[in-house]
C-alpha cells in the first residue's frame, strides 16, 4: 500500500506540473502581425529573416505573455495589390502591425491606411527620403533612407575636386526621391549638376544606348547611378560596349546597387571594373557570423523546393531586426486592448462606397507605436535605434569594384568624414585608399573632357581705339576674321585653362553702333544684366555701383587712380648743396681719419725724416698738410719708412673710393633733382579753372565731379597720343594741365613719354581689374580660384612680360628719392676698418722695433721707472742716428735737403 501511495503521489505531482506547463503555454496570447511582400527572391529572403527572428526571439523567451503570429499576403509587386493586402489584413484579420511593403511607392499608400486604422507600418526596404515627411506617427522605417548617403557622395566628389556631376536614376518614386538631397549635397561642395539622366524602368537596350551616347557628347565624365541592381546591370553592360568604361570616366553607385553586389551575376562585374560604390556598413559580430553560417540551411527549412538561394544582404538583416523590435514592443504594449473599435456609423452612411472609411481603429495601436519608438538593442545590422520613426544614420563603407568582387577603400561617417580606417580600428587618416579607376588603374580622372556639342559661353569684349595692350581687336577684311588679343584676353585664357573642367567660350566684340567703338563699360555691364552675354572680359574695373548688375571675380590686376602731369625744370640754387652727398657721420668719420693718418705718418717719420722735424707746431702743420693733401693727391713730402708707405698706400685707396663716390652723388644732385612736377595740387586746378582730362567712358569722370570740377573743365581722350597732345598744349592753348587715369594706363603712357611726364598725388584706391558674370553665376567662384592659381604662378609673369615688357616707372618722386640718396658710413665701414687695422699694425711693429733697439735705456739699467720712461720718451722724440745716411742718400739722388742740416764729410 505504501508503494502504491507513493506512485499515486508521483502521478499527481506530474499531472500538476504538466497542467502548470500547459497553463503557462496557453497564457501566451497570439498577436496577429501582417506581412505584405512579393514572393520573389527579395521577398522570400525578407520573409525568411522575419520568421527566423521570431523563432530565435521566442526560443529563449517562453515565459512571455505574447507571441507574434504572422499573416502573410502577396503584394504582387504592385501598388494597388499592396494597398488592398493591407486593407484586408486590417479589416479581416485585425492585425496589430504590418511589416512591409517592399517599395517606396507601395509604402506611400499603405502608410495612409495604417494611419487611418492606427496600425504601425514597419518597412525594412522603402528607402525614399520623403516618406519620413508623411504626417503619420505610425510609420517606421527600419532601414537607412537614401538621403543618408548623399553627404558621403559629396565628400568623395569634393576630395577629387570634380566640379560637374551627372546623376543617372530610374524614373520612379524610388529613383527621383534622392535627387533633391543629392543636388543639395553637391552644391554644398561647389559642384554643379548640368544635366540629369532619367532612365525608364521599362527602357529597352536601344533607349539605354541612346541616352548613354547623349552623355558621351557632354564634357562631364562623372556619373552617379541610383536605381535597382537589375536595371543598373544593363546600363553598365551597354556603357562597356560603347566605351564609357574607359580611361577618364568616373562611375559612383549608391547603396541600392552596392548593397546588392553579392546578388549580381559575376559576368556583370566585367562591365563594372573601377566603379566606386557606397555601401551600408555592417559591423562584424559573432552573432552576425553565426547567423550567416546557418543562413542557407535555415532558409531551406522555409523554402525547401527553391533552386537558387538568395544571397543574404543588409535588407535581410534589417528585416530580422525589424521583426525582433516588433516582438519586444508587442510584449511591452500588453494584451489589454488587442481589438478594433467599430467604424463610425455616420461615416459608414456618408461613405458607404469608400472602403477606407469603413476601417475600424486599433485600440492597441497608440500604445504599440509608443513602445516601438523606444526599442533599443544590438541587432544583426548594428545598433537598432529609431529616431523620428526611422533607423538612425550610421557609417558608410566606400568600396571599389575589382575583379569579381569589391575592395574596401575607406569609410565615411558624419563625425569624421572620409577616412581610410574607422576610428577604433587603428591606423587611418583622411581621404581614401588608392582607387582602381576604369580604363587606367593608376590615373585619377579629371572628371571632364572637351566637348563640342555643348553651348559655348558668350563672352563680350570691349572694342577699344586706344591702349590696345589690354584689349586689341583686329579685323582682317580679306579673310573676314577677327583676332582678339591683349593682356586681359591672355589672362582670361590662362584662367579658363586652369579650371578643373572644360568651358567652351566665344569672344564677341561689342559695337555700340557701326560708326563708333563699343560704348562705356557701364553699357557692357548692362548687356550682361539683360542676359545678352554670359561674361564680360577686358580691363573692367571693379566698382560698387556695377556690382548691383553683375558679379565680379577676384581681381587679376591691381589698380588705382592717380594724376599724370608734365615735368618742369627747377634750377637748384642751394649754396650748400656740396655738403649733401655725404651724411654727417660719414663727414665726421672721414675727417677723423685724416687726423689719425696725420698722427700715423708723424709717428713713423719724425725720427728719420727732416720734413717732419723742427718746431712742434711745424711738425703738427706738416703732418696735417700731408694727410689732408692726400684728398686731392697733392702731397709732396718724401716718406722714408716702409711702414709709412704701406699705411699711406692703403689710405690713398680709401680716399680714391670716397672721392669718386662723392663726385657721382654730387653730380646727381646737380642734375636729376632739378625735375619737378608742374602740378602738385589737384584742388588748385579746380580753383584756377584749368582743364583736366580723363579717358572716354571711364568712371574717372564721376571722381572728378565729386571733386567739384565743373563739366566745362573736363576733357576726354582715347589714346596715349591724344593725351600727349593735350598735355603738350596746356590749358591756355586748348589742352589740359593734368589728366586723371588708372595706374595701369598711366604706366603705359609714361613708357612712351617718360622724360616729359610723371605722376603725383593724390592717389585713389581702386579694386583692380576683374571679369564680370551674371548675378548668381556658378562660374564666379571657380573663376576666382583659377585667378588665384594663375596670378601665383609663372604664367602670370610670362603674360606681363609679353605685353608690358617696356613699361617702367617714371615718377619724379622716385627719381628724387634715388638722387637724394646720401652716402653713409654703412657703405664704407669695411674700408675704414682696413685702414685702422693696417695703421695699428704698422705703428705696433715700429714701436716694438724701437723699444728693442733702445732696450739699454729701459731694460739694462737700475734707474727708477719714471726716469726710464722719461729717457725712452726723449729718445723717441730725438733724431734717429740713421737719419744722416738716409739724408745723404737723398742728397745724392738730387732730393732737397733740409737747410739746417749738412751731411758729414766722408
Amino acid at each position: 500500500m505504501r508503494r502504491g501511495g507513493l506512485w499515486v503521489l508521483f502521478m499527481v505531482l506530474a499531472a500538476a506540473m504538466a497542467a502548470a506547463e500547459e497553463e503557462k503555454t496557453v497564457a501566451a496570447v497570439e498577436v496577429k502581425v501582417g506581412v505584405v511582400l512579393n514572393p520573389n527572391a527579395f521577398g522570400k529572403m525578407g520573409m525568411a529573416c522575419i520568421s527566423m527572428a521570431l523563432s530565435d526571439f521566442y526560443a529563449s523567451r517562453s515565459h512571455y505573455k505574447t507571441k507574434v503570429i504572422l499573416k502573410t499576403v502577396d503584394s504582387n509587386g504592385t501598388v494597388v495589390d499592396a494597398a488592398a493586402a493591407a486593407l484586408d489584413l486590417i479589416k479581416k484579420e485585425e492585425v496589430q502591425a504590418i511589416i512591409g511593403p517592399e517599395t517606396s511607392m507601395q509604402a506611400n499608400f499603405v502608410i495612409d491606411v495604417g494611419a487611418k486604422a492606427h496600425v504601425p507600418i514597419i518597412s525594412f526596404s522603402a528607402t525614399r527620403p520623403s516618406l519620413t515627411s508623411h504626417r503619420s506617427s505610425f510609420f517606421f522605417r527600419a532601414a537607412q533612407d537614401d538621403a543618408s548617403q548623399v553627404k558621403a557622395i559629396g565628400s568623395i566628389v569634393k576630395a577629387y575636386k570634380w566640379r560637374r556631376v551627372v546623376p543617372i536614376y530610374v524614373d520612379d518614386m524610388f529613383g527621383d526621391g534622392i535627387i533633391p538631397y543629392l543636388i543639395d549635397a553637391l552644391q554644398n561642395v561647389n559642384t554643379h549638376v548640368p544635366y540629369q539622366s532619367i532612365i525608364s524602368p521599362t527602357a529597352t537596350d536601344d533607349q539605354i544606348i541612346g541616352e548613354l551616347y547623349k552623355l558621351m557628347t557632354m564634357q562631364t565624365r562623372v556619373f552617379i547611378v541610383h536605381m535597382l541592381h537589375g536595371l543598373a546591370s544593363r546600363i553598365f553592360i551597354k556603357a562597356k560596349q560603347i566605351g564609357m568604361m574607359n580611361k577618364g570616366y568616373v562611375w559612383i553607385v549608391t547603396n541600392s546597387i552596392t548593397n546588392e553586389l553579392d546578388s549580381i551575376n559575376h559576368s556583370i562585374f566585367e562591365s563594372m571594373q573601377g566603379v566606386i560604390g557606397i555601401k551600408t556598413y555592417v559591423p562584424r559580430t559573432q552573432k552576425l557570423e553565426a547567423f550567416e553560417d546557418l543562413w542557407r540551411k535555415r532558409f531551406l527549412k522555409y523554402y525547401p523546393t527553391i533552386e537558387h538561394i538568395p544571397e543574404l544582404d543588409v535588407f535581410g538583416l534589417w528585416a530580422y531586426d525589424a521583426a525582433w523590435a516588433l516582438a519586444i514592443a508587442v510584449e511591452e504594449a500588453g494584451i489589454d486592448s488587442l481589438r478594433y473599435s467599430p467604424a463610425n456609423v455616420t461615416a459608414l452612411k456618408m461613405n458607404s462606397s469608400n472602403y477606407l472609411h469603413n476601417l475600424g481603429v486599433n485600440q492597441n495601436g497608440v500604445r504599440l507605436r509608443d513602445r516601438l519608438s523606444n526599442v533599443t538593442f544590438d541587432g544583426l545590422a548594428g545598433k537598432f535605434v529609431l529616431r523620428n520613426g526611422q533607423l538612425e544614420s550610421a557609417v558608410m563603407e566606400i568600396v571599389n569594384v575589382i575583379g569579381n568582387g569589391r575592395r574596401n577603400v575607406g569609410f565615411w561617417s558624419p563625425e569624421s568624414g572620409l577616412t581610410r580606417v574607422l576610428e577604433g580600428l587603428g591606423g587611418g587618416g583622411g581621404g581614401l585608399k588608392s582607387v582602381i579607376w576604369p580604363g587606367d588603374p593608376g590615373h585619377r580622372p579629371k572628371g571632364w573632357e572637351v566637348s563640342t556639342a555643348e553651348r559655348k559661353l558668350r563672352v563680350v569684349v570691349p572694342v577699344k581705339d586706344g591702349f590696345w595692350e589690354f584689349v586689341s581687336i583686329v579685323h582682317d577684311a580679306k579673310t573676314n576674321t577677327t583676332k582678339v588679343s591683349g593682356y586681359c584676353i591672355e589672362v582670361f585664357k590662362a584662367v579658363i585653362e586652369a579650371l578643373p573642367y572644360a568651358v567652351g567660350y566665344e569672344l564677341i566684340p561689342f559695337h555700340k553702333t557701326a560708326a563708333e567703338p563699343g560704348g562705356t563699360y557701364n553699357d557692357l555691364v548692362y548687356q550682361i544684366y539683360l542676359g545678352n552675354f554670359d561674361a564680360l572680359v577686358g580691363d573692367l574695373t571693379i566698382r560698387a555701383n556695377r556690382s548691383k548688375y553683375i558679379d565680379y571675380t577676384l581681381p587679376f590686376a591691381e589698380s588705382g587712380v592717380s594724376l599724370v602731369v608734365p615735368i618742369k625744370s627747377v634750377k637748384n640754387t642751394n649754396a650748400w648743396v656740396f655738403i649733401q652727398p655725404l651724411k654727417g657721420r660719414l663727414w665726421s668719420l672721414t675727417g677723423g681719419f685724416f687726423l689719425i693718418m696725420a698722427l700715423v705718418v708723424w709717428v713713423l717719420e719724425h725720427r728719420i725724416n727732416e720734413d717732419f722735424r723742427g718746431h712742434p707746431l711745424n711738425q703738427i702743420c706738416t703732418s696735417l698738410w700731408y694727410s689732408f693733401s692726400t684728398m686731392v693727391f697733392a702731397h709732396r713730402e718724401i716718406t722714408f719708412n716702409n711702414w709709412t708707405r704701406f699705411a699711406v698706400i692703403i689710405w690713398l685707396f680709401v680716399v680714391l673710393i670716397i672721392t669718386q663716390s662723392y663726385t657721382a652723388s654730387l653730380a646727381s644732385y646737380l642734375t636729376v633733382q632739378d625735375l619737378k612736377p608742374a602740378v602738385t595740387d589737384i584742388h588748385q586746378l579746380q580753383r584756377n579753372g584749368e582743364f583736366i582730362g580723363h579717358k572716354v567712358g571711364s568712371f574717372i569722370r564721376e571722381i572728378l565731379k565729386s571733386l567739384e570740377f565743373d563739366e566745362s573743365q573736363l576733357r576726354t581722350y582715347r589714346t596715349a597720343e591724344e593725351l600727349h597732345e593735350l598735355l603738350s598744349k596746356g590749358s591756355s592753348n586748348g589742352g589740359i594741365s593734368a589728366a586723371m587715369d588708372e595706374i595701369p594706363y598711366i604706366k603705359l603712357f609714361l613708357a612712351k613719354y617718360c622724360s616729359q611726364y610723371t605722376t603725383t598725388e593724390p592717389t585713389y584706391k581702386a579694386d583692380g581689374f576683374g571679369f564680370g558674370f551674371p548675378i548668381g553665376s556658378p562660374l564666379v567662384s571657380d573663376i576666382s580660384r583659377a585667378i588665384l592659381e594663375v596670378t601665383e604662378s609663372d604664367r602670370m609673369r610670362e603674360i606681363e612680360n609679353a605685353w608690358f615688357k617696356k613699361v617702367r616707372e617714371c615718377s619724379v618722386s622716385e627719381a628724387s628719392q634715388l638722387s637724394s640718396t646720401r652716402l653713409s658710413v654703412d657703405s664704407f665701414w669695411a674700408l675704414f676698418v682696413i685702414v685702422a687695422s693696417v695703421s695699428a699694425v704698422c705703428i705696433i711693429c715700429y714701436m716694438v722695433k724701437f723699444l728693442y733697439d733702445e732696450r739699454g735705456l729701459w731694460w739694462y739699467t737700475n734707474a727708477p721707472k719714471r726716469q726710464r720712461f722719461h729717457q725712452v720718451g726723449r729718445k723717441f722724440m730725438d733724431r734717429d742716428a740713421r737719419a744722416y745716411r738716409l739724408q745723404r742718400r737723398a742728397f745724392r739722388n738730387g732730393v732737397r735737403v733740409h737747410p739746417d742740416h749738412h751731411p758729414p764729410a766722408n
